[in-house]
């Protein structure tokens, strides 16, 4: 199983990279089927979309800041493990 798991690394880390963008995207689904209520079922996405409507752009801007640099971090974290090969 190892050596398969191996193998098909490339292929299992490009479908965690596409899961994990969808998943971060996804403001809409997070709206209808969570709601975004305050340390019950807010997230990131649904933070910066009610203080976009509140007005409070510089709040907004920085949670997309912070929200840019964890998946930049992630996927420059999941390209180095999907480029790392042993020889």
């Amino acid at each position: 199983a190892w050596v398969i798991i191996r193998e098909a690394r490339f292929g299992i880390v490009a479908a965690v990279i596409a899961a994990f963008g969808r998943v971060i995207a996804e403001v809409g689904i997070s709206m209808m089927l969570g709601g975004n209520a305050k340390g019950f079922t807010r997230n990131m996405t649904t933070a910066m979309a009610l203080e976009y409507d509140k007005g409070e752009f510089v709040l907004s801007v920085a949670l997309g800041i912070v929200l840019l640099t964890v998946s930049f971090g992630l996927n420059i974290f999941f390209n180095y493990i999907q480029g790392r090969a042993r020889v």
